[in-house]
């Protein structure tokens, strides 16, 4: 007896699903590289100004081995971190101080905390971090969606990761200068400081707002503006 053949037709919500998950994924996607390399023609002014993806390449004819060494993070900040008010020093190895890095999605920073010192909190809205403490020991910490606050003092050697977007932070919870290396999956991650943006913002945001939203007397807020107004 020949058995009967059934033909089982996707729906078209299947399929929708389908297409529009993979139009969406191919939109988010990174572009592919088409040529080996793109080293950032980086002018004054022009690294708070990228294009999409990145920087206009610099011609293959005036590229160089330097182009693709950075000497940035070698200088200690130990000393500029004893001075600071956070007790906190961070070197930006991002596009624009590192032109090889143009569309490769990587940059790296410098991390440095006096005792004590910390690291405030700020998120990267294009990036990851990857925390990599090489002297001394930091608490790492952030904050997700869901208001959960994951932490942990990372020691020498050891490595913390804080997914994009989550406002985080590094506080020196050790007794000698502590030094990290954090690593992004962006050429340029962008930094959001918590306590300057909303207490230093040019113009400034209303009192009132920041009160309310706080809920706290307005001249705590005063208070907070005049420590964060450039």
């Amino acid at each position: 007896m020949a058995r009967s053949r059934v033909s089982i037709m996707p729906s078209p919500v299947l399929v929708l699903t389908v297409a529009v998950a993979a139009l969406v994924s191919a939109c988010t996607a990174d572009p592919e590289p088409v040529q080996d390399f793109c080293v950032a023609a980086v002018t004054n002014g022009s690294a708070d100004h990228p294009s999409y993806p990145g920087f206009p390449c610099k011609p293959a004819s005036a590229v160089v081995s330097d182009d693709f060494f950075f000497a940035g993070l070698a200088r200690s900040g130990a000393a500029d971190a004893a001075e600071s008010p956070f007790g906190s020093s961070v070197t930006s190895g991002n596009v624009a101080a590192f032109p090889g890095l143009n569309t490769l999605g990587v940059s790296i920073n410098r991390v440095d905390l006096a005792p004590g010192g910390v690291n405030p909190l700020h998120s990267h809205p294009r990036a990851a971090e990857l925390v990599h403490v090489v002297a001394g020991q930091m608490l790492v910490g952030f904050v997700s969606t869901a208001g959960t606050f994951y932490s942990k003092v990372v020691r020498e050697g050891e490595s913390f990761v804080i997914p994009r977007g989550m406002v985080h932070f590094q506080f020196n919870t050790g007794k000698e200068a502590a030094r990290a290396v954090t690593v992004f999956n962006s050429q340029l991650p962008g930094v959001v400081l918590a306590a300057p943006s909303l207490f230093g913002a040019d113009p400034e945001i209303p009192d009132a707002v920041l009160s309310k939203s706080f809920q706290v007397d307005g001249e705590i807020i005063k208070l907070l503006k005049s420590k964060f107004r450039t």
